[in-house]
């Protein structure tokens, strides 16, 4: 077990009023992941990473949930969790209907399309809501293609590019390219495998074998 210095607050605390406190703490970094408190409760994320100054870096870290009468917390979903999982829920609601038609829960692919948009997601790249009110926007667009065991990933430009081409189809074509690779190189980065398909203009994300 690592060691480092750092003050601990006593071990008793754990409810404020006569009710149990739930928010951001900063524990100690031990190996196990499971270090005693250091200082909190905190009520935002960012007032919590803002206490880790206090202390030489590397050796706290935050953590979001409930301390526990052994010193040490027992961690909660946060609200940026929730927040993400909700996102999360409405980029795969943008899915086509072909993918509950071909594959099911127990699929493997299901699993690879959840990791795959949550990858995109997070690179701040959402998907493309072809049958919702936004669908001029554009966004990834996730094709489910058993026979190649993988997903065929696109990218749809706003409708001023691909469709009105307002800045002419020359401009459409090369923003086309550089998006296509973009979504590529960004899955790639992420752990995926990618190859070329369509001639470029997609391409077929697998899990990494």
């Amino acid at each position: 077990m690592v060691v480092h210095s750092v003050s601990r607050l006593p071990v008793g605390g754990i409810a404020v009023g006569g009710a149990t406190v739930l928010g951001w703490w900063l524990t100690e970094v031990e190996d196990d992941g499971r270090g005693p408190v250091v200082a909190g409760p905190f009520a935002t994320r960012a007032e919590a990473g803002w206490a880790t100054a206090e202390h030489p870096p590397g050796t706290v870290e935050t953590v979001y949930g409930v301390r526990r009468p052994d010193g040490r917390v027992k961690r909660r979903p946060s609200p940026q969790e929730w927040a993400w999982l909700a996102h999360l829920g409405e980029q795969l609601g943008r899915l086509p209907g072909e993918w509950e038609e071909v594959v099911d829960d127990e699929d493997p692919l299901t699993t690879l399309v959840v990791e795959v948009t949550a990858a995109l997601a997070e690179a701040g790249l959402p998907l493309h809501d072809a049958t919702g009110e936004d669908a001029a926007l554009g966004g990834a667009v996730l094709r489910c293609e058993p026979d190649l065991d993988g997903i065929v990933v696109t990218w749809r430009q706003h409708e001023r590019m691909s469709v009105d081409q307002v800045h002419g189809a020359a401009a459409e074509d090369a923003v086309q390219q550089v998006m296509s690779r973009a979504v590529a190189d960004v899955l790639a980065v992420r752990g995926f495998d990618v190859e070329a398909f369509g001639g470029g203009c997609g391409h077929v994300v697998r899990r990494a074998t």
